[in-house]
Order: structure tokens, then C-alpha cells, then sequence
């Protein structure tokens, strides 16, 4: 009954967020000029942007190989890679819940620990977090007149703290003296019996961090992630020119890659399915800021960005979840009966 009543708040506060973040988006909307701008776009430009985005999920599989590599050193591409566009075909659906498919698929494909796979794609989230908080950081340095301007009324310095302090806490959260030191003053004093099926639970869910011990992947860990990024901005950059503007106003793969940041961190702080809502709103208004263009053609860019790339994930993602044949979904008891029986065994 909990669970149940649980789940309606996490949908309810999904849709609000939804439905407020497209209502900004289509605020003051001229929808006869949105409709003219999408029927005269130059859709060739999205053809081109297809393949990339394809292609960056799979350097994703590509360095989720290199994570896995210190305990799974044999693991097969095709599975992950297969897992990946797997679990953004659910992201597309439901909110975060391909994070918790795509290793369940992985794990059943290579006959492996769920939490060890689950850990990994923790630690792959904390390196997307870092890598973003990166990227912000060179991208204000470098260029913090436009950064402000594509964020009009926000306190920049701020997002950056408050970045550093997230990015503290995260790294923190692993590091196995301070989890351990926090559950013995805050846990086990309560109960032995728990304190100590955590200890064994982190034990299980350290093993997907095993890269961490290999520092000769480190280069590698850190290339693969630049590119993940840079293919990522790519279809954003070349989807410019699919529009009028871009044959009046310069138009760069740095313009691209702060439309990715901006879009990131917005996705990351309010996740929603494939990020509708969040991105057309994020996408919209940094393109007003940044070239100063009418919100039509903003909303229009940011419409056909976001429509491409749900395209690919539920597309070929829903071709790979044919090939998993995946037709029950695991849950977080699912994930906390595993760890529990592997912390018994």
C-alpha cells in the first residue's frame, strides 16, 4: 500500500513538472508561425544527426565496457551495448527506470552479481554528474558573458558552488572510510542486525567500483566520457541547420555543447520521461538568450531535438528490447532482494 501511494506521488510530481516546464515552453506561443517554421525546416539535417546519436549510445556501451572491465573482463559489447539502448527505451517511458532495466538485462545476459552491474551504472552516473560540472566550469571560465546571457537571471556562481558541494557529497558517499564511519555512529547504534547487512551490502556494491583500483583506465575512462559529450553536442550543432538563422548568425559546436550543459543539468535536477518538458523549456530560452531569435523558432529547434533523439531511443531501443526479451520489469525490491540475498551468501 505504501509502495503503491509512493508511486502516485512520484507520477504526480512527473506530471507537474511536465505540465509546468511546457507551459513555459509554449507560453506567448504564435502556433501558427511554430507550425510554418517545423514545415520549412531542413529535416535532411536530422537524417545526418541520427547516426551520431546512435553512435554516441554506443561508445556509451563502449565505456561501460571499461568500467566493468576489472571484474567482467570478457563481457560482450553486443550485450551492452544491447542493455544500454535497452534502458533508454524505459527512460523514454518511465522516469529512471531503464537505470534500473539495463543492468538487470546485463547481469541476466552475462550471468553476473545485479549489484555489482547496478553499482557501475551508479558509478556512471557520477561520472556524467562530474564530467558535466567539468564542462560547465571551463565553459563559464571561458566564456562567462555568454553563459549568464543564455541564463538570464541566475546567479551563476551559485550553480557553480552548489556543483562543488553536490560533487563533494558524491565522491564522499564512496569513499568507504566515511560510509563506514557514518553508519557506525548513525545506524548501528539503532540496530546491530542492519547495521551490519549494510556493511555487507556496500561490500557487494564496491565491486562495480573496482575501476577505481585501476588507474591504468583512467586515460581511457576519461577520453571515452569527452566523447560521449562531444557526440552528444554534435547533433545539437548541426541541427542549427535546419533553421534560417543559421545562414545569418555564427553558429559553433561551442553554441552546441552549452545547449547540451544547460539541457543536462535541467534533466538532472528534474528528471521526466526522455526529458520532455525540461529540455524544450531549457533548449527554448537559452536559444532566445543566446542568438536572440523568437520563441518560435527556439521552441521548434528544441521540438525537433527532442523528437529525434526520443525517435532513436524508443526505435532501435525498442528493437534491442525485442532481442531481451524483456516482459517483467525489475523494481527497487527486486534490486533489494538481490542485495540482500548476495549480502547473506
Amino acid at each position: 500500500m505504501k509502495s503503491k501511494i509512493k508511486n502516485i506521488i512520484t507520477w504526480a510530481i512527473t506530471v507537474l513538472i511536465i505540465v509546468v516546464s511546457l507551459w513555459f515552453a509554449i507560453k506567448n506561443i504564435n502556433y501558427s508561425n511554430l507550425y510554418s517554421i517545423l514545415l520549412s525546416a531542413d529535416y535532411k539535417w536530422v537524417l545526418f544527426s541520427i547516426p551520431i546519436i546512435l553512435f554516441s549510445h554506443f561508445i556509451r556501451a563502449f565505456r561501460w565496457k571499461t568500467i566493468v572491465k576489472p571484474f567482467l573482463p570478457d563481457a560482450n559489447l553486443l550485450n551492452l551495448f544491447s542493455s544500454v539502448m535497452v534502458g533508454y527505451f524505459f527512460n523514454s517511458l518511465f522516469p529512471r527506470l531503464g537505470e534500473l532495466v539495463r543492468p538487470y538485462v546485463f547481469a541476466q545476459r552475462e550471468k553476473t552479481s545485479v549489484s555489482s552491474v547496478f553499482a557501475t551504472i551508479v558509478f556512471e552516473r557520477v561520472l556524467d554528474v562530474i564530467t558535466l560540472g567539468f564542462l560547465f566550469a571551463i565553459a563559464f571560465f571561458v566564456a562567462r558573458d555568454k553563459v549568464i546571457t543564455m541564463l538570464p537571471g541566475i546567479d551563476t556562481n551559485k550553480i557553480i558552488g552548489f556543483s562543488a558541494l553536490v560533487m563533494a557529497v558524491i565522491i564522499l558517499s564512496f569513499y568507504p572510510p566515511f560510509v563506514y564511519t557514518t553508519l557506525k555512529y548513525t545506524i548501528k547504534p539503532i540496530s546491530e542486525k542492519l547495521y551490519h547487512r549494510l556493511i555487507d551490502i556496500y561490500k557487494k556494491f564496491l565491486q562495480g567500483f573496482a575501476i577505481l583500483k585501476s588507474p591504468s583506465l583512467y586515460f581511457r575512462l576519461i577520453t571515452e566520457s569527452l566523447l560521449i559529450w562531444f557526440l552528444y553536442s554534435l547533433p545539437l550543432y548541426l541541427m542549427f541547420f535546419c533553421f534560417d538563422f543559421s545562414n545569418t548568425i555564427h553558429v559553433s559546436l561551442g553554441d552546441a555543447l552549452f545547449l547540451l550543459i544547460v539541457s543536462g543539468i535541467g534533466v538532472t535536477i528534474a528528471p521526466t520521461p526522455s526529458g520532455i518538458g525540461v529540455m524544450h523549456t531549457l533548449l527554448t530560452y537559452a536559444m532566445i538568450g543566446l542568438y536572440g531569435i523568437d520563441k518560435e523558432t527556439a521552441l521548434a529547434y528544441a521540438t525537433i531535438n527532442h523528437a529525434t533523439t526520443l525517435f532513436v531511443q524508443l526505435f532501435f531501443g525498442g528493437i534491442f528490447t525485442l532481442r531481451e526479451k524483456v516482459n517483467k520489469l525489475p523494481g527497487k525490491d527486486f534490486f533489494i532482494g538481490k542485495l540482500e540475498n548476495q549480502s547473506n551468501s
